[in-house]
């Protein structure tokens, strides 16, 4: 919804739309939540008065973490009845984004998963101070808590994200992705073997609507296997993209987007391979049209 002529949120909103949707996406890991609730961030403050608002852009963001945390408890519902593995939403980054989104640490696939499984709480208040710098203060009226106990929220998540989060790909990542695309392209097992982790873990987000595997595939040969299984079909193709700001394959049968890929990657090795075929989650994200 475009903002109306005249004031400081016509003026500004556009500028600030990449960190309302960015935290509401962070906090929910859906891209069609976060799109919902920049709309609904956007009449709010249109139905407020916000030219005396000393900083609008922590305003909109903690207007769209308020959202988000209602919104995350209905979908760790809907997720207990999710069949398979969950993965997070795709989101096309970097410069064939259509629309630009902030890109850090915390948007990565695998911290969006660890962020998982962290409280609503916590999450909450995590991707506030860590992505926003929000301070306290401020995410206590988001949560309702005391600053205090969201200081202690924030270092509880810290230390589960410290202990569970990925170290980033490095320069390696480029490298490790050209090579790992021209593999599976030509279906070259070995040379994927080679690029694999001996650990490897392979995840498929089919949603319960296309064929996916309902359990995490594990073990470098038994990833090849079935990566290799799902590349005999007519015309397909790998294109190496940016997915939440990281290394990220767009998989084409027959001209049509099937899967969005995401890899971990860690000492020049592909550690988890994460593939979402849900067809719900490929129409968002940047991802409409993508050839």
């Amino acid at each position: 919804m475009p903002p109306a002529e005249g004031g400081r949120l016509a003026d500004e909103w556009a500028r600030h739309r990449p960190a309302v949707f960015g935290a509401a996406y962070r906090i929910t890991g859906s891209v069609a939540d976060a799109e919902d609730i920049v709309q609904d961030t956007w009449l709010r403050a249109a139905n407020a008065s916000v030219d005396d608002v000393r900083d609008l852009r922590a305003w909109l963001v903690t207007v769209a973490a308020r959202r988000a945390y209602d919104v995350l408890g209905s979908a760790h519902a809907r997720r207990v009845d999710y069949v398979g593995p969950w993965l997070p939403e795709p989101l096309l980054t970097g410069p064939d984004a259509a629309e630009p989104v902030l890109v850090d640490d915390t948007l990565g696939t695998a911290m969006l998963l660890v962020m998982e499984e962290l409280s609503p709480p916590e999450r909450v208040a995590f991707v506030l101070y860590r992505a926003f710098d929000v301070p306290y203060d401020r995410i206590a009226e988001v949560l309702g808590k005391t600053p205090a106990a969201c200081r202690q929220l924030v270092s509880r998540a810290r230390r589960k994200v410290a202990a569970a989060a990925p170290p980033p790909a490095g320069a390696d990542g480029a490298r490790v992705l050209a090579a790992f695309r021209a593999a599976y392209e030509r279906r070259d097992e070995a040379a994927l073997l080679g690029l694999l982790d001996p650990d490897a873990a392979y995840t498929t987000d089919g949603g319960g609507r296309v064929f996916a595997a309902r359990k995490i595939i594990r073990g470098a040969v038994r990833v090849a296997t079935a990566l290799l299984r799902t590349a005999v079909r007519h015309d397909f193709r790998a294109t190496p993209v940016e997915v939440n700001g990281g290394p990220g394959l767009l998989i084409h049968r027959d001209g049509r987007l099937t899967a969005v890929d995401t890899l971990e990657i860690a000492d020049g090795r592909v550690v988890a391979y994460r593939r979402v075929l849900n067809p719900a989650k490929l129409g968002g994200g940047g991802f409409a049209g993508t050839r």
